[in-house]
């Protein structure tokens, strides 16, 4: 997969149209249109309570496993309203997540891993093997649990069962993956090395990051959501974003912290 740049037209991943996600009488998002290309990171931004989260469980149909959330509009993956996939586990299997804090399954850290490939059928152990290895290694893990492999993931420290998250998301071969405040249980330097990785992983498919650090955006993502109240307020490239090129000022007080 090549990665798209500035002099290359941009392939869309995702195409959000008049998305509305409600539970019950109450709006989470209201309306928001825009779209997210191959192979970069998009992040998403804004303060507690302003949808990010609900747009998330909204691209691989996680909605229907909540109670009392509906969404109205269209979200396309690779052209396909997520809605016409007839198989929600082959959807789901292409869009992995990982979710604010570490949840470990109850298993060593090879069967965390090894638990997807599994479930696609894959039963030799010399290919276990080769792909635990490689998951492990992309999300900057493997040197410090590869003598260790058969021990249970949860006894790993914070950052490492992380990791270990992230690992198990990319066990499924995902095109697209779904990252919600991925560093809130995370000490700053395993931060760093995830960001790291997730830099390198953008080099083979599309990062969606939700992230309450505005600098940890800045660091990250191409392009840069900001949603507030419910409302998608904007969508910029990143960096313009942070100097000054915004279309409402309710952006920029939240980028330099006057509110959130």
């Amino acid at each position: 997969m090549v990665t798209a740049n500035p002099t290359t037209e941009r392939v869309e991943k995702l195409a959000i149209e008049d998305l509305t996600i409600r539970y019950g009488d109450t709006v989470a998002l209201d309306s928001a249109s825009f779209k997210v290309f191959e192979n970069e990171i998009f992040g998403i931004i804004g303060p507690a309570n302003s949808g990010k989260t609900s747009f998330l469980r909204a691209l691989n149909r996680m909605n229907e496993m909540t109670t009392g959330m509906t969404v109205d509009g269209v979200v396309r993956f690779d052209g396909t309203d997520v809605r016409d996939w007839r198989d929600v586990y082959a959807l789901r299997s292409r869009i992995g997540v990982v979710f604010p804090l570490p949840v470990g399954l109850p298993l060593s850290i090879y069967d965390n891993v090894a638990l997807s490939p599994r479930l696609r059928g894959i039963k030799s152990r010399a290919e276990l093997d080769t792909i635990v290895e490689q998951c492990l290694t992309r999300a900057a893990l493997f040197d410090e649990v590869k003598d260790r492999l058969d021990s249970l993931g949860s006894l790993l420290s914070g950052g490492q069962q992380q990791r270990l998250t992230i690992a198990r998301a990319l066990s499924q071969d995902p095109e697209l993956l779904l990252l919600d405040e991925f560093s809130i249980a995370v000490d700053p330097v395993t931060t760093m090395r995830i960001e790291d990785v997730l830099k390198d992983l953008k080099q083979e498919l599309t990062i969606v990051l939700v992230s309450n650090l505005v600098r940890q955006a800045r660091r990250l993502a191409d392009r840069t959501a900001f949603f507030l109240g419910g409302e998608l307020v904007e969508v910029g490239e990143t960096e313009a974003l942070f100097t000054g090129e915004v279309k409402d000022s309710r952006t920029t007080d939240y980028l330099e912290g006057r509110f959130g």
